[in-house]
């Protein structure tokens, strides 16, 4: 669950011995901080890439498959750990704008990885804005959600934004709303129903009576290290990659992580990672929203520079 609001979701933190799905380095259950939204959201994909590979060991082409394989002892363990069904895993994010504002470009990168990818593993996105413009709910992200839900909205053009047609407009709030199905032309209208606080504290009491579960805690790489979004300290051994991405954020003086995926060639985390380190030596700026980062040096004091000594 990421809430950056910290009002509609923080209810649901009692739940975290029954089901819900979290990171054990982060301090808090319900994701809040823009930082921990970020780890969160790669945790996510690495998770998504550990399931790729089960099932391609195991030969299945989905998590149904997978799991029934697991059930008619099909797939043998490796590594003496033992063979378990994958569980689904849902994705709440209560507000996309908050995220977007603060990191858009790092977020929108995992968000869209997911929305492209994780389904077929049984990973699955719930994503809710109340600000419905193009540069929250960007082409990338929508065109990799096959079900949208509008609710009342200002203009034709905030309907169109969300399910590509007119009509949200005209709904008349209090839970009217159009539902646009996958690989549906039309939007089918419904009403949603109203859940009072009172409600979900007598559901979440009722679901805390039931037995404990295992903690469902999201995996994290060995080598990443939590920072502040688009800063903070970097701990641990330094990239090999550090000092041609040092040479590449110089030479085109612009500190952007997708520049570095681009021309070394590595995954977000990574060059997210490389980006911190170069903050961390004073090589670029600090983050500052959407933008790219300043680079403090220029091509003639990096010659005369020692990556060693930084």
């Amino acid at each position: 669950l990421i809430d950056p609001k910290r009002l509609e979701l923080s209810h649901y933190s009692a739940l975290h011995k029954h089901h819900l799905t979290y990171r054990e380095d982060l301090d808090e259950v319900v994701v809040t901080n823009p930082a921990n939204a970020l780890a969160v959201l790669r945790s996510l994909e690495y998770e998504m890439e550990r399931r790729y590979d089960r099932l391609a060991l195991s030969g299945a082409r989905n998590i149904a498959e997978f799991n029934r394989k697991v059930e008619q002892g099909k797939i043998q363990p490796a590594d003496d750990e033992p063979v378990r069904k994958l569980p689904h895993i849902v994705v709440v994010i209560d507000e996309l704008a908050d995220l977007m504002l603060t990191a858009a470009k790092e977020v929108e990168e995992p968000i869209s990885r997911l929305t492209q990818m994780a389904r077929a593993v049984g990973m699955h996105l719930i994503v809710a804005t109340q600000r419905p413009s193009v540069d929250v709910i960007t082409g990338v992200i929508k065109a990799n959600f096959p079900a949208r839900i509008a609710f009342a909205v200002a203009s034709k053009t905030d309907s169109r934004t969300i399910l590509d047609m007119n009509g949200a407009e005209k709904l008349l709030g209090k839970g009217d709303m159009l539902f646009l199905p996958p690989s549906s032309p039309e939007a089918i209208r419904l009403h949603g129903a109203f859940i009072s606080t009172e409600e979900i504290e007598g559901i979440l009491a009722h679901i805390q009576q039931q037995p404990r579960y295992p903690k469902s805690l999201l995996p994290v790489r060995e080598e990443e290290t939590i920072t502040s979004v688009g800063g903070g300290a970097v701990s641990g051994k330094r990239d090999v990659l550090f000092n041609e991405a040092l040479k590449l954020v110089v030479r085109h003086q612009q500190g952007s992580i997708s520049l570095l995926q681009r021309r070394l060639k590595v995954g977000y985390a990574r060059a997210a990672r490389l980006i911190d380190e170069l903050e961390a030596a004073g090589i670029v700026g600090a983050f500052d929203g959407s933008k790219a980062r300043e680079v403090l040096i220029d091509e003639e004091q990096l010659e005369h520079l020692d990556p060693d000594s930084l």
